[in-house]
């Protein structure tokens, strides 16, 4: 008992505070379990399946847990964007950027789970604009004036100043807004099906694995402001989140079997990063307030102070509520709506690969082709609604958390759904994005390197369904990497070289190929897709294979991708539904079923029946 009682998922749960509904899991199992193979199968069986609800204490509990594992990349997007918006003294703005995201990412979480893909899926900033939106930034025009980058010349009342930072978001939330309805059009449509079927790990793992690499710059900046403190906050993550992670902290807990009882609580697997920086953040306040790091701004070592921002925290007001047009009416550029076209495509792609594995985690069958299709075209939507709100950013589902499910073994969306609502909450709390912009920049610096670094090898992760010992891919992968490498690096340099005539061209091939993402991306598509190579050797012929094979602990319908408050039971009866490609229809369902019994049942397609009698 002992033994099962480790793997159930209840010690991954942070909490073991269900010991009593996992015992009964354990002995529903037991009763349609006979063979020892088939428990070990169970242990990958979540706990709390997609339509499942734990108790109300749990769901709390999980939900924060989601919000802490997205928090350093949410939090980090605005503070990059900072730096191309000339905000890098103004303090008071980053932290209404960080309370925007915030509630765009709420907000878009609670649409998606109930109206998009309906997995518990967590919506948040995208990397993939990131780096367009940099590099439009970086372009002659729209590079900061000398005067925004000295502290004492910067007065964040003016109004010149407020037009300088204000003109770069306008125009930055123009090109996201037209840019997304790309994505609308491809989700809504049902064309990413259609699309998906040139995008291959070849194109997604250098287009991934760029967005990372592309940033090393911007951490290197922060690193090198003290690199002391970036190491202490770097080492501080890794201790948390690779060796001390199955360390559990006793906390006291009550149950009604158990009464007062101590409990183990795993924080350092929930959240590695905020106590990486709390507490290399903690040193940094006490060094400054003896005095030890320098108060002279020109010497080094002076931005790992706490003191830098200010009175930030006391400018901020307690309420603040997001709006459309905060900042102004939006501008559109037509060089920076390419760029972020090619950061939607790539997010689009991701966003795929994460609904499948979200699916696989949280025992819900294979997502059809109608949820896939209005889950894009609510991250669509996320990104048009995030634009108009001035996040600078847009939304995509992130993957950090679909992990979370594998390590939880919760996969209920009315966990997700009530993280959505508690970020929602948290993005009205103007101190709270406050607190987060007095971050020392050092502290930033080590966080970066962590995070940019686990970006970049989950890139290049998408090559282990192809074939690595093929010379094809080799040469696809490396050639594709080193040139996108190579082409942004020498433009930047030579700015002046692309000159056709046409100003708004230039504007364009500058920003395309000035994008590490896009050129990487590009010619990783263009090679894979004309290169000869078989579909095993591509990495296309083990997308569904792998769901297949884990589909032992799935749900046995589709149901569960239903639109809810009975909206599928009303159109069902309607004939024109059929040709609707994001609206679920019965009768597909019914032929599709009548498909699957008609192929090769994977492993553990009796034990699904087994299950499906359980339920």
């Amino acid at each position: 008992m002992a033994q099962r009682k480790q793997s159930s998922g209840v010690d991954n749960l942070a909490f073991d505070i269900e010991e009593q509904v996992n015992d009964q899991h354990r002995e529903k199992e037991g009763k349609t379990c006979g063979s020892n193979s088939v428990a070990e199968e169970d242990n990958n069986k979540p706990t709390y399946r997609v339509t499942d609800v734990p108790p109300w204490y749990l769901c709390i509990f999980l939900a924060i847990q989601h919000y802490l594992t997205a928090f350093g990349a949410i939090v980090s997007i605005p503070l990059i964007l900072s730096e191309g918006l000339c905000l890098q003294h103004d303090s008071l703005t980053q932290s209404r950027l960080i309370n925007t995201i915030f509630f765009a990412s709420g907000l878009i979480t609670m649409l998606q789970v109930t109206f998009g893909v309906r997995l518990p899926i967590l919506q948040g900033g995208t990397f993939s604009l990131v780096t367009p939106a940099m590099a439009m930034l970086s372009m002659p025009e729209w590079k900061c004036p000398a005067w925004t980058q000295n502290a004492s010349l910067v007065n964040t009342s003016s109004p010149l100043f407020i037009e300088v930072w204000q003109t770069r978001m306008r125009t930055l939330q123009g090109s996201i807004m037209v840019a997304s309805l790309l994505q609308i059009l491809v989700g809504f449509t049902g064309l990413i099906g259609l699309l998906m079927r040139f995008i291959g790990p070849l194109t997604i793992a250098p287009t991934v694995s760029l967005i990372g690499l592309s940033l090393y710059d911007s951490a290197g900046e922060k690193v090198g402001s003290h690199w002391g403190i970036s190491a202490m906050t770097t080492v501080l993550i890794i201790l948390f989140s690779q060796y001390l992670r199955r360390i559990p902290i006793p906390v006291p807990a009550y149950s009604k079997a158990k009464k007062l009882h101590t409990s183990k609580f795993y924080i350092f697997q929930i959240m590695p990063i905020l106590l990486g920086m709390v507490i290399s953040w903690l040193v940094c306040y006490l060094l400054t307030i003896y005095d030890v790091l320098p108060s002279d701004p020109a010497q080094y070592g002076h931005l790992a102070r706490t003191d830098v921002k200010g009175n930030v925290l006391n400018e901020a007001p307690w309420f603040t509520f997001p709006y459309p047009g905060q900042w102004g009416m939006p501008a559109v550029s037509l060089a920076g709506v390419f760029g972020m076209m090619a950061g939607i495509i790539c997010s689009m792609a991701e966003s795929v690969g994460d609904y499948h594995a979200c699916a696989r985690l949280s025992g819900a069958p294979p997502p059809p082709k109608h949820a896939i299709s209005r889950g894009i075209g609510i991250e669509g939507l996320g990104c048009l609604l995030a634009g108009a709100l001035g996040t600078g950013n847009g939304t995509t589902s992130f993957s950090e958390n679909v992990a979370a499910l594998g390590i939880t073994k919760v996969g209920s969306r009315t966990v997700i759904l009530l993280s959505g609502f508690f970020m929602m909450l948290i993005g009205m709390v103007g101190k709270i994005g406050a607190i987060f912009t007095t971050i020392p920049t050092p502290v930033l610096g080590g966080m970066f390197l962590i995070m940019f670094g686990v970006i970049t090898a989950a890139g290049i992760s998408n090559l282990q369904s192809t074939d690595m010992n093929s010379s094809r891919n080799i040469f696809i992968f490396g050639f594709s990497m080193f040139c996108a490498l190579v082409i942004p690096n020498w433009l930047m340099k030579n700015p002046d070289f692309l000159k056709t005539g046409v100003k708004e061209v230039d504007q364009v091939l500058h920003i395309l190929l000035t994008t590490h993402m896009f050129v990487g991306g590009f010619l990783g598509f263009f090679l894979d897709n004309t290169i000869p190579g078989t579909k095993r050797e591509r990495g296309l012929s083990t997308r569904d294979k792998v769901h297949l094979e884990d589909s032992s602990y799935t749900l046995g319908t589709e149901e569960v991708y239903d639109l809810p408050f009975g909206i599928t039971s009303c159109l069902s009866s309607q004939s024109w539904i059929r040709y609707v490609p994001f609206c679920p229809w019965k009768g597909n369902r019914s032929e599709d079923r009548s498909e699957d019994n008609n192929k090769p049942q994977g492993r553990g397609s009796e034990q699904l029946g087994v299950d499906e009698a359980a339920l």
